[in-house]
């Protein structure tokens, strides 16, 4: 018996409190003190309970316009956002954070952080890559505008993270093309891959595929298309074979450059 009331008391207590914590923070949504409110909201900030200190900087910011509290008030509210991950409202809040106050002693954490938050939005290689490439030209904005702060250094190691999947995404996509026989396309992503990624990991394989797609470009066009495409295909193989001269690909190389000089007499025979 006694360890029920005991328990009961306990539960009630915790429900007293709990009401009690809840009632005080109902009672600061509805006050018109605005120096309680600011006090309150930067008390919840430094206790990281965000969705508060987010909704009482929102009922003051207004109060404290052209006042020295509405700089770092405001600056809280965007990092309120990021702590909340909701990126997008924070890269616009730290983006209209530095207009708003572009000589704030915080101006530079608030370029940093409105790419970064764009950075966390930057999603697998798969999909839309929208925001890695706001993100990258971001970061380079940034190391351009602060080129001695300490950020620089990470700066440039998340810009050559995201171009990595910018590169795979359009290996995978150009690869793609190519195992659905739409060689023309390959061939485009894929010197398209090299001139973005000079020192693609993929580079040898890269060159490789677009030997093979020429090739079998050529193999499946109208005869009056053929010659230039097996021009390329001996053009591409021999270039291939300088930039690699030991590759496992040499031998199905010479035999490609064989077969598509073999066509190109037949093509020139017919000519005459």
């Amino acid at each position: 018996m006694n360890k029920h009331l005991i328990f009961s008391v306990f539960i009630g207590l915790f429900l007293l409190v709990g009401t009690a914590c809840k009632s005080e923070y109902e009672k600061l949504r509805t006050s018109t003190d605005t120096e309680l409110l600011l006090k309150k909201a930067n008390q919840y900030y430094e206790q990281e309970e965000w969705a508060k200190a987010q909704t009482l900087f929102e009922l003051v910011i207004g109060a404290y316009k052209g006042r020295p509290e509405a700089e770092k008030s405001y600056f809280y509210y965007a990092y309120t956002h990021y702590h909340q991950q909701k990126f997008m409202l924070a890269a616009y809040y730290f983006k209209n954070f530095a207009n708003t106050f572009p000589n704030s002693q915080y101006r530079e954490e608030a370029d940093y952080m409105e790419h970064y938050s764009n950075f966390n939005l930057s999603p697998s290689y798969r999909l839309d890559q929208t925001y890695t490439q706001k993100a990258i030209d971001g970061f380079q904005l940034f190391i351009n505008t602060y080129p001695t702060s300490p950020k620089v250094e990470e700066a440039n190691s998340l810009i050559t993270k995201m171009r990595t999947k910018l590169e795979n995404k359009t290996y995978k996509e150009a690869e793609l093309y190519y195992d659905l026989k739409q060689y023309q396309s390959a061939t485009q992503s894929f010197q398209n891959l090299l001139k973005d990624f000079p020192d693609s990991p993929h580079a040898e394989r890269v060159r490789f595929l677009i030997v093979k797609s020429y090739f079998n470009w050529a193999e499946n066009s109208i005869f009056a298309k053929q010659q230039d495409r097996y021009n390329n295909t001996i053009k591409y193989s021999k270039n291939f074979l300088r930039k690699h001269p030991k590759s496992k690909h040499e031998d199905e190389l010479n035999s490609i450059i064989n077969k598509s000089n073999k066509q190109l007499k037949i093509i020139a025979n017919v000519g005459h």
